[in-house]
């Protein structure tokens, strides 16, 4: 059996002028990038939970539709998945209730039908997907 493993870590310090926190991830894209502890987070300088789900949710979800349209790297078009996290209040804290994507390909091979069947299961194969227990919701449309 095969593993892989991937690594994120969150750094806090706390000083007179209050807490600070940064994240930096295994690969080097993120390397002290501001994080929030506190959710939500207003700030569009900083990033949070939510939001790294969001960008995880998205990128695994574009890979796994990929993978059940059998889209080869030389295949022109485009996929193009925004992940949308809904959260509220609840007597826990803040909780995640919901994650829509919205999905747009630009594919010339692949017909209406095969589109929306791919759809439906690469939102069950995604990995993100199969992790998170939440509801997710989805619109997807095949431009020509």
């Amino acid at each position: 059996m095969q593993l892989i493993i991937r690594k994120a870590t969150v750094r806090r310090e706390a000083g007179s002028k209050g807490d600070t926190c940064v994240v930096s991830t295994g690969s080097g894209l993120l390397k002290d990038a501001h994080f929030a502890l506190g959710v939500p987070v207003k700030e569009d300088s900083v990033t949070d939970p939510a939001e790294l789900i969001a960008a995880a949710h998205a990128g695994s979800f574009s890979l796994a539709l990929s993978n059940e349209l059998k889209l080869a790297p030389s295949d022109s078009g485009n996929i193009v998945t925004a992940a949308t996290v809904t959260m509220e209040y609840l007597a826990a804290g803040w909780t995640i209730i919901n994650i829509h994507l919205n999905v747009i390909a630009k594919l010339s091979k692949v017909t209406q039908s095969e589109f929306i069947d791919a759809t439906v299961r690469a939102k069950t194969s995604c990995l993100v997907s199969r992790l998170l227990r939440t509801t997710i919701s989805m619109t997807a449309k095949l431009e020509k």
